[in-house]
């Protein structure tokens, strides 16, 4: 959930600090190219135009829906705009690819609609990857269980994924959100993995960042009113544990991270991953970076800042990151950054 305002308490458990080189480091073959399709996002825009990394899809490309009020009796839709993300990552080396779901979005259909518009079948997903246990990330299994009947996909989360969460803000009226629920998704044929550490998903060429060490002076997690549940009372939860981030390694361009809410803070993701594989260079960084509201707005210099210092070749902040911090990255990165839209099919490529 990307707002200012759980069971377990290794929910309210700080990860380890980061200090020098990885001490578990990780080895990321580089691969050949990436492609990050976005299937759920807080924005659709159908007049932005393909160039470069991108491909769009445009007005009237996405098929055809029943409207009587139409002489012709049909009309062409957009695609759907939700408060949530979901991206549909494939990273190929040679001839093999490897191709995961990275977050399902918030609605049980909007996935699938979106999917089914952008004519992508999902047959070729091989896992899926959730960010954290918000709802706005974890709500469309329906429509992918829907689009492929019961596959047995693998599901790779963190241990504290199930954590009970809530919104108390002052004088209001809290709002326990949805929680995810373990035996739901395994009835549905899902195998559930859970993981830490950091880990390769099959096929080696993605790695999934587990735990982020929070090393920033400014990046220092939720508010006061978001609490996740301890057993017997609720309790003030900065950390979001759980959260962490995707890491592909392009031959010759550098690291490409995919964030969900970047919850753990977007620098810190980035240095978790130059930290892990041991590769400096950021060649891309997409996702939410959470930068929206008041909670977040003062840190908005200090990690655009560090984003600017790092130079990515292509920034496209999605979902959470909030209008103000948006007009500050296109301002201090304007060749690198890209208007986030729910269908945008990002390609990079090897040098």
């Amino acid at each position: 959930m990307c707002d200012d305002s759980g069971s377990a308490d290794t929910a309210l458990t700080a990860p380890r600090p980061a200090e020098g080189p990885a001490v578990d480091p990780v080895t990321l073959p580089e691969v050949d190219e990436v492609t990050i399709t976005t299937l759920v996002d807080n924005v659709f825009d159908g007049l932005l135009p393909s160039g470069g990394a991108v491909t769009r899809p445009s007005l009237g490309r996405t098929g055809h829906v029943p409207a009587p009020q139409f002489s012709s009796g049909w009309t062409v839709p957009g695609l759907r705009a939700e408060h949530g993300f979901s991206a549909l990552v494939t990273a190929r080396r040679g001839d093999q690819s490897t191709t995961v779901l990275f977050d399902t979005g918030v609605s049980p259909d909007g996935l699938a609609v979106n999917a089914g518009f952008l004519e992508l079948g999902l047959a070729d997903v091989q896992g899926v990857v959730l960010s954290h246990g918000h709802f706005d990330h974890t709500g469309g299994f329906p429509g992918l269980a829907r689009l492929r009947g019961r596959s047995g996909l693998p599901l790779t989360v963190h241990p504290a994924v199930w954590t009970r969460r809530r919104l108390a803000p002052p004088g209001g009226a809290p709002f326990e959100m949805p929680t995810l629920s373990r035996a739901a998704l395994e009835q549905e044929g899902f195998q559930v993995i859970e993981r830490r550490q950091p880990s390769l998903l099959a096929g080696g060429s993605i790695l999934i960042t587990g735990e982020v060490d929070r090393t920033t002076e400014f990046e220092r997690g939720m508010p006061p009113p978001h609490q996740a549940w301890d057993g017997t009372a609720w309790r003030p939860d900065a950390l979001v544990i759980d959260d962490q981030a995707l890491v592909i390694n392009v031959r010759g361009q550098g690291l490409v991270v995919v964030t969900g809410c970047g919850h753990a803070g977007v620098v810190n993701i980035v240095r978790q991953a130059r930290r892990l594989t041991g590769v400096d260079r950021l060649h891309a960084l997409i996702g939410g970076f959470h930068l929206s509201g008041p909670a977040f707005e003062p840190i908005i210099e200090p990690t655009v800042a560090a984003l600017t210092e790092l130079a990515p070749a292509l920034i496209v902040p999605g979902h959470c990151t909030g209008w103000r911090a948006q007009h500050a990255l296109e301002r201090a990165l304007p060749d690198a950054w890209l208007q986030a839209s729910v269908g945008s099919r990002y390609r990079l490529a090897a040098a």
